[in-house]
């Protein structure tokens, strides 16, 4: 596998053409035939985080191909007009399949891929599709609604807190989640929200943790790419929730458990589908009823109701008998957004642009 970086970006050659003169979606049909995949990270890789579970989609991809595959990798591109760049040069240098990771990386992608009709595009968190750009992302709430409910368990000030990246509906929706989920175990919890305004910033998620702790929150998720918030939240005997990989080694103990994202199906059945020449661009959104979101293992020391309390709750929404944004359901402001008997729906929860009841914090 090729790793570049991004200060190896404005080294990276070109080969136009070679994408323009392709006849269609390729398929394989040879073992002396290749695949070649690229893929853009929005952070380094580390031993665990968000880009660490894309990592490994990559590795599935190379397990299921072997050495009929190619691949690509371009770690830390975070600004539009690296990532527009980058995805331009790796859709002409002959790459079949692309990958961006991040919800930054859909304006250049939006941009690149009509240029190249022939190249399959597969954007994460992306919201706009074309013929040759597809989407895929998780049900981050339904994850978060279930270690609300472990936090709603343990917490004895009754305030717990969330760190994210940026204020978009992906990270919206899994704040109120999480405050949803504890309030179904004491109405009365509240939830302090803090946003980053960067994917990767470990010295801003430190400061943040440590703003939370002073504010009395004892419960802390943090929806972000380090585990320097569940670092914090375990040195200051706190509990936390990690996020898209098990954080348990950095939690002191005090890890009640972290929604896991596991890309890795969907990642070698795109690459299936374009060596085979059936690629097609499609929308998917997927939770814990699909594998795709998965909870860690619970905290060994949890009280037993507190787990199958959790557990419950997990299984009902795999069932689909427990909406995490069933109604009554209001606002931030106290106003009326779900009437009781009612459920948010599925374009209300991707476009998430306000706080439920409970949570304190802002969008701005």
């Amino acid at each position: 596998m090729k790793r570049v970086t991004r200060r190896d970006v404005l080294k990276y050659g070109s080969a136009a053409g070679l994408a323009a003169g392709l006849s269609g979606l390729p398929s394989i049909g040879q073992a002396a035939d290749v695949l070649k995949v690229g893929a853009v990270y929005v952070s380094p890789v580390s031993e665990i985080g968000w880009t660490k579970q894309h990592s490994l989609g990559i590795e599935a991809i190379q397990e299921e191909f072997g050495d009929n595959v190619e691949v690509t990798v371009i770690d830390n591109i975070f600004r539009p007009q690296d990532a527009e760049r980058v995805f331009r040069e790796l859709a002409a240098s002959g790459n079949h399949l692309i990958f961006g990771t991040s919800f930054s990386h859909g304006t250049p992608m939006q941009k690149v891929a009509p240029r190249f009709p022939k190249v399959a595009f597969e954007h994460c968190s992306g919201i706009k599709h074309l013929k040759n750009l597809g989407t895929f992302e998780a049900k981050y709430f339904e994850g978060c609604y279930v270690a609300g409910v472990l936090a709603g368990h343990v917490s004895k000030s009754a305030k717990i807190g969330f760190i994210g990246g940026f204020p978009i509906p992906d990270i919206v929706g899994p704040a109120n989640a999480l405050l949803r989920g504890a309030q179904s175990v004491n109405p009365d919890t509240t939830c302090n929200v803090i946003f980053l305004n960067s994917w990767f910033d470990p010295g801003k998620e430190k400061e943040a943790a440590k703003t939370l702790v002073s504010q009395g929150c004892d419960v802390i998720c943090s929806m972000t790419d380090t585990a320097t918030g569940v670092q914090v939240a375990g040195e200051n005997d706190v509990w936390s929730v990690g996020y898209a990989s098990d954080m348990a080694n950095f939690g002191n103990g005090k890890h009640l458990t972290a929604f896991t994202l596991n890309w890795a199906p969907v990642y070698v059945q795109a690459a299936k589908d374009v060596a085979a020449g059936t690629w097609q661009s499609t929308e998917r959104w997927q939770g814990l009823s699909d594998g795709v979101v998965r909870m860690s293992p619970f905290n060994a020391d949890l009280p037993g109701e507190a787990v199958s309390a959790a557990q419950k709750a997990q299984d009902e929404i795999i069932a689909g008998t427990l909406h995490p944004f069933a109604g009554e359901l209001k606002d931030q402001g106290g106003g009326v957004r779900v009437e009781a008997g009612g459920v948010l729906s599925d374009g209300d929860i991707r476009s998430f642009d306000w706080f439920v009841e409970g949570v304190i914090g802002n969008l701005g």
